[in-house]
């Protein structure tokens, strides 16, 4: 069961992240012995799948996240991408190291009707010792359609 983190205490500390490989991590993360971050929950999207190079968020927006016009906010869009994308960049960071984004960009193509069921794919695309780069893409789940792509360079730190 995956559990989300309700106050800071409930996240590892960056000693414990650096005994970790990002891999681990995410895995940990995914079958619920670590707690996830509460943005998860705030957004409406949760971690789905892990493997080197690969994640995956699925989630649906809900009118909580809506623009005045009443339709997702690319925020939305952009925060979903950026949790896929960084994050398989992450399984790839060795242990002793951390990593954060750059930047990111995203376009997005179509509107996701709320309610709307997706997947959210991060793949990188490489990672050294000092940056990663990812590309994603927000898919529907029933209707394969592609709503939104994006594009990410993280900073790779080696602390220990």
């Amino acid at each position: 069961m995956r559990k989300i983190a309700t106050s800071p205490d409930e996240l590892l500390n960056q000693e414990e992240v650096l005994t970790l490989s990002g891999l681990e991590f995410m895995q940990k993360m995914l079958d619920g012995t670590n707690s996830g971050p509460p943005i998860g929950a705030t957004m409406g999207y949760t971690l789905y799948s892990v493997e080197e190079g690969r994640c995956v968020f699925r989630g649906a927006p809900e009118f909580n996240v809506s623009n005045p016009l009443g339709t997702v906010h690319g925020g939305w869009y952009g925060t979903l991408l950026d949790s896929a994308m960084a994050c398989a960049v992450m399984t790839r960071v060795p242990r002793g190291s951390v990593y954060t984004t750059l930047e990111y960009k995203i376009n997005i193509l179509r509107p996701i009707p709320l309610g709307t069921e997706v997947d959210c794919i991060g793949v990188t695309d490489h990672v050294g010792r000092s940056t990663g780069v990812a590309h994603g893409e927000i898919r529907g789940v029933e209707d394969d359609k592609l709503y939104a792509t994006g594009s990410t360079t993280c900073i790779v730190m080696k602390i220990a």
